[in-house]
């Protein structure tokens, strides 16, 4: 079978450019997973706003080389355990990455969400 990928699977190709994904699953509980795409060699920033702009958490803040990647967000601890009192709304992420930057939102409803 011809590959239009000469044998390399599409998730190992280098992006052609920067990107952040939806995150899923949207509304969420408690955790959420944004996936991102790193087209070159860059300072990767992803951080977590509420609605009236308050910085929530920083999921990523380092240099990245080119690649699919993602994080997860928990609306209960963030990465170092410590815990968070958030309420349910929207929430919002932002990507910055060398000249690219782009935002999303996602929208948290802990009461209604059955898992």
């Amino acid at each position: 079978m011809y590959s239009l990928y000469n044998g390399v699977s599409p998730s190992e190709l280098e992006p052609s450019e920067c990107s952040i994904g939806q995150n899923y699953p949207n509304p969420f509980k408690e955790k959420t997973i944004i996936k991102y795409c790193v087209a070159y060699k860059s300072r990767v920033q992803i951080v977590v706003y509420d609605s009236k702009g308050k910085l929530i958490e920083k999921l990523v803040d380092e240099e990245k080389k080119p690649g699919t990647y993602e994080v997860e967000f928990n609306s209960l601890t963030d990465h170092s355990g410590k815990s968070k009192n958030l309420l349910d709304g929207y929430y919002f992420y932002q990507m910055i990455a060398g000249d690219y930057s782009s935002e999303k939102k996602m929208v948290m409803y802990k009461q209604f969400i059955k898992e």
